[in-house]
């Protein structure tokens, strides 16, 4: 009797001790690739000319996400993946990150790898912050990564890893290394092609991982970004291109194509693949100005029109319960932390108030979205800086005051705004660049600018039915429109204080410098 009590009290010890490890090995390991102004026709399942063998197989097998939103900029999207809350909310609603602004994500706000980590997680990031470096305390590193390795301003060189920029104060362009590994300068990797290099940093990080441990590893890529640099050999194939900027963007997007394809090759030969969710979205829409197309949407980068915010997106995982389907359903890129939280076990019990949702059950098992609607953004200093074809077609402040009464109501329509509600999306001032790109290869004539409707203060899309926001419908939906304009106020009332300070003269790396803090 006494041998069998042992054994069994021996089997429960074993148990017992045995339990967190088995809890630990249900935490999904979550990789999260985040690509640099890659525009929604440009992947292959959008019926591209471009070649994106692994992007189409992966997402074939996943879950593609077709009524997924991010931010029209970088620092922006990023700002709301890492915080899950929108960026009126963080006073980073206007613009993103120059090099030489004194500021970064509000160090009160509680970031993804933070709660990561607290739940147990291994916590890893490579590529592009662009979230604020003028002090050590708003670093990767700081902010609850185990390990960093990219750079940390908002572009750079692919192969020298050099930003340049203004220095106001001494009159002149500054032009200094931007990659660190960890919180030291990274030397020694000039020539190496910065999409292949970070993608090695990523798998090296997947081979070295211990299984046992659960991984949460962010890849934010600098492809697709300008400089469109490129190795030769990813851009013979697209000879056909006749255009030198798609056809230099094309082998930018094979590239990034092929180092997704090398990372989840990496997790599968490292037997990580059967309990990992692995994420891949767009920051922003595509550059038209730098060869990317949002074709068949309207605008593009900068602007809050569908083709700079309805992102290319898709969740790839063993995991999913209903795997090779297409959703349909609201997502929107702040809805990713209380996601990964809640995969994780985890809690958002430190963070301050959430605008993301848990989208887990909508994604993996085809769930009604908890999201039923987006702030897009209220930026009332907006100010689109890249060239638009048809400039002069920007709101003046004479239409705005003509607007009708829509002037009148709680919200001043001649901020730049856009939210979403159910198949509504409603827009005020000036939405950005709103012209209708044609598709790559096609005579830009094609776009029919003289035959485009005048702006309005405030214009209703049914997005649903209209993705394309061709068909203006404000004036045949005035219960609509006075709905969401109240909810804009009431989101306008929430909204803190625009952060966008003027560039700090101690910025200046010197001549042998890097870019880093400096504060």
């Amino acid at each position: 009797m006494d041998n069998r009590q042992s054994v069994y009290s021996l089997i429960i010890a074993v148990l017992l001790v045995s339990f967190p490890v088995v809890l630990a090995a249900r935490q999904p390991h979550i990789v999260f690739v985040l690509a640099d102004d890659f525009g929604w026709y440009d992947v292959g399942y959008h019926r591209s000319e471009i070649n994106t063998p692994n992007l189409d197989k992966l997402s074939a097998g996943g879950v593609r996400l077709e009524n997924y939103y991010v931010q029209p900029l970088c620092s922006p999207s990023r700002n709301q993946l890492m915080t899950g809350r929108y960026q009126i909310h963080t006073g980073m609603q206007h613009q993103i990150i120059w090099p030489c602004q004194p500021y970064c994500v509000p160090l009160d706000e509680k970031l993804l790898p933070q709660l990561m980590k607290e739940a147990g997680y291994a916590t890893h990031m490579v590529g592009k912050w662009h979230l604020g470096m003028y002090k050590k305390d708003c670093l990767p590193t700081r902010r609850g990564f185990d390990t960093y390795f990219g750079y940390l301003t908002g572009s750079e060189d692919y192969y020298t890893h050099v930003r340049c920029a203004p220095i106001q104060h001494l009159n002149l362009t500054r032009c200094a290394l931007d990659l660190r590994d960890g919180e030291t300068v990274a030397t020694g990797y000039k020539g190496a092609y910065s999409t292949e290099l970070l993608s090695q940093r990523a798998i090296s990080i997947i081979e070295k991982h211990n299984s046992g441990k659960p991984l949460f590893l962010y890849v934010a890529l600098q492809s697709v970004h300008s400089p469109l640099q490129v190795p030769e050999r990813y851009v013979a194939p697209y000879s056909f291109i006749k255009n030198h900027n798609r056809r230099l963007y094309a082998g930018m997007v094979s590239a990034m194509d092929e180092a997704v394809g090398n990372i989840t090759l990496a997790l599968q030969r490292g037997g990580l693949w059967d309990n990992t969710i692995l994420v891949f979205s767009t920051d922003n829409g595509g550059q038209t100005l730098s060869g990317g197309s949002n074709w068949p949407l309207r605008g593009r980068k900068w602007s809050l029109w569908e083709g700079g915010i309805r992102g290319v997106g898709f969740v790839a995982s063993p995991l999913l319960k209903q795997p090779g389907t297409v959703s349909h359903e609201l997502i929107h890129i702040s809805d990713w932390l209380p996601t990964f939280v809640g995969l994780a076990g985890g809690s958002t019990n430190g963070t301050k108030p959430l605008d993301g949702f848990n989208v887990w059950n909508t994604i993996s098992k085809g769930f009604a979205s908890p999201r039923l609607e987006l702030l897009h953004n209220i930026d009332p200093l907006y100010v689109d800086i890249a060239p638009c074809p048809g400039t002069g077609r920007q709101l003046t402040l004479a239409q705005v005051v003509s607007g009708g009464s829509r002037a009148n109501s709680g919200f001043n329509v001649s901020i730049h705004a856009a939210i979403r509600s159910s198949n509504w999306k409603l827009l005020t001032g000036y939405p950005g660049c709103d012209i209708w790109f044609p598709r790559p290869g096609l005579n830009s004539s094609e776009s029919r600018r003289a035959q485009v409707d005048p702006l309005k203060p405030v214009m209703l899309f049914d997005v649903d039915k209209d993705p394309e926001e061709r068909n203006e419908v404000s004036a045949s939906f005035p219960a609509v429109v006075d709905y969401l304009l109240s909810r804009l106020q009431h989101h306008q009332k929430s909204a803190v204080p625009i952060n966008f300070p003027a560039d700090d003269p101690r910025c200046d790396p010197g001549p042998t410098g890097a870019w880093g803090p400096w504060a």
